[in-house]
């Protein structure tokens, strides 16, 4: 496994595919009586490989949320819930110090990649026999599922530029 993920990540490098930032919301809190609105701290950088992240240590994380590091315009005409949310969060990663524009991955969770992580399955990791199996519709049993290796190889191809 360890292999497979070392040889994706050299080649992401050799293609010249760039990483993500990753990281952490903090939310908004009170000090000293004073509130201070929410940040996303930087935590590292990843691939964002269809619903994983790979990071240059071989680890994996199951995507969360993603946002952009902007500062959205005054006088928006969409104040429903969902894009106030949004815009917040936009506000929240530059307010962490992500440049201008820069794609932010948080609310992500780490995938245990050990033998009997993969056995159980409860992720979207799992073991089919000997080959680890990544699903990516987790709706139904066996439905959106594919090996990991060739499911990395295809979203290294849609990544490329060649």
């Amino acid at each position: 496994m360890r292999e497979l993920l070392a040889h994706t990540i050299e080649d992401l490098d050799k293609r010249g595919i760039a990483d993500e930032a990753l990281g952490v919301m903090r939310p908004a809190h009170r000090i000293l009586g004073l509130m201070r609105p929410a940040v996303i701290v930087p935590a590292g950088r990843a691939w964002r490989l269809g619903v994983l992240l790979l990071d240059r240590e071989c680890r994996l994380y199951a995507t969360g949320m993603v946002t952009r590091a902007i500062t959205p315009k005054r006088g928006v005409a969409d104040h429903s819930l969902v894009a106030d949310a949004r815009r917040e969060e936009q506000r929240a990663a530059v307010r962490g110090a992500f440049a201008e524009g820069e794609v932010v991955n948080f609310g992500y969770s780490p995938i245990a990649i050990d033998d009997a992580s993969l056995l159980a399955g409860a992720g979207p990791l799992s073991l089919d026999g000997t080959t680890v199996t990544v699903r990516w519709d987790m709706s139904g049993a066996g439905r959106g599922s594919a090996p990991l290796e060739s499911y990395l190889a295809e979203r290294i191809r849609l990544l490329s530029s060649d």
